[in-house]
């Protein structure tokens, strides 16, 4: 179980979280960080990677957030998380908070001791895994659910929201393959050094990432078929309308073109003189050209 202390002992864990340009100085100064890692750590657009510098080694993994928009939607995103191991501490760094920081702060994740240095920052990347696969089930249960409400009714609200955790499955999948290859490069012993207890939960964190990277792709194919399959709807459902639109317009321009004839005294015209025949006529053509316009309808 985590604690707090007041006072700095070998294999503390230092969390830093929306640090402020003084507690960045105090990193660097007091702590010894390199600047670099620092600024690495904190930068929003930083793709995943580990590096070695003087004694010192940076492991920045993107990690799943959840969070809503203006419209109350689920949103879904990746934001960098910056692990410095040092010869005496361990840090985290990252630009706005996240569930796994405050599951490790709370003790949620089971036997994390800074102290075994390797292992923590395994078991911080095993739960990272885990959150992207539960955060890609609820997309799943998201846009399933979207989909049986546009089944009943096309709204753009809905639509937009497909949109929004399309994009954020391409974001998924992207930091996932990212995060493959920091692991893989982990996995070779070369930067970090494994202890034998280290090999099996490191085998864990990859199969735990390449499922979860199976599943974005999955979730992606499905979504984009589904973005596709209402693009039809929607375009064969517009058909429907402007069709609807012309047969009303061609059976309303019957009347006011009979009527236009017989208006403008035109000489040869039948029972010119008299009123019930256009309005019979009009009567006529009109339902003939209506029943003629359905039966080419159905032949379709």
């Amino acid at each position: 179980m985590l604690s707090a202390t007041e006072t700095l002992s070998t294999g503390c864990w230092i969390s830093v979280v929306d640090p402020t340009p003084q507690e960045i100085k105090d990193l660097i100064e007091v702590y010894g960080l390199d600047s670099g890692f620092v600024k690495s750590s904190l930068d929003e657009e930083e793709s995943s990677r580990i590096e070695r510098e003087d004694e010192q080694t940076l492991i920045i993994v993107d990690a799943p957030v959840s969070d809503f928009d203006n419209d109350n939607n689920s949103m879904f995103y990746t934001l960098p998380i910056g692990i410095i191991l040092t010869e005496n501490y361990v840090f985290t760094i990252s630009l706005k908070p996240t569930r796994i920081i405050d599951e490790a702060v709370a003790g949620s994740i089971r036997n994390l001791r800074p102290g075994y240095r390797t292992r923590f920052v395994l078991q911080l990347l095993l739960r990272i895994a885990t959150l992207f696969l539960i955060y890609l089930k609820q997309i799943d249960k998201i846009s399933s659910a979207a989909e049986q409400q546009l089944h009943d009714a096309m709204k753009n609200e809905l639509l937009m929201q497909l949109l929004a955790l399309e994009k954020s499955l391409v974001y998924f999948s992207t930091s996932l393959k990212a995060n493959e290859a920091t692991i893989e490069k982990i996995f070779r012993g070369r930067v970090m050094k494994l202890y034998d207890d280290d090999q099996d939960l490191l085998e864990d964190v990859l199969i735990e990432m390449k499922q979860a990277i199976e599943m974005a792709n999955i979730y992606t194919q499905i979504l984009s078929g589904m973005m596709d399959g209402f693009s039809s709807v929607i375009s064969n459902n517009l058909n429907i309308v402007m069709w609807r639109l012309t047969i009303i317009t061609i059976i309303m321009a019957i009347p006011t073109m009979v009527y236009s004839f017989y208006g403008m005294n035109t000489k040869g015209l039948p029972f010119a003189e008299t009123t019930w025949f256009p309005t019979i006529l009009s009567l006529v053509l009109t339902l003939v050209v209506a029943i003629l316009l359905l039966k080419n309808k159905k032949n379709k």
